[in-house]
């Protein structure tokens, strides 16, 4: 099972877009586990994961996030998707940075 773990500022702005996600895996009967956290936990909550998608609000925080979590693909969502809260599509781009 994939482990995808979104992070933003405070972990609170990415639970609304984390449960569109879930629906969306759910409808597509994919297996993976979805969690929203701060920034600032990324070390810790984030080391296992299979893939880490930034809140656009930290896109410049993606170097210094890819260095604590080596290994593990780390990448921005776009605007447009975020501001759309489009679960649908914010997954299809996490499994294409796991090449799944």
């Amino acid at each position: 099972m994939k482990k995808i773990v979104l992070l933003c500022a405070s972990g609170m702005s990415t639970s609304m877009l984390v449960k569109k996600m879930q629906e969306a895996a759910a409808a597509a009967s994919y297996e993976c586990s979805i969690d929203a956290f701060s920034a600032s936990e990324a070390a810790t909550k984030a080391a296992d994961a299979d893939c880490i998608l930034l809140g656009p609000q930290i896109r410049f925080q993606k170097n210094k996030i890819a260095e604590q979590v080596p290994g593990v693909p780390v990448d921005a969502i776009d605007m447009r998707m975020y501001g759309r809260m489009d679960g649908k599509g914010t997954l299809e781009f996490a499994r294409k940075l796991m090449n799944d």
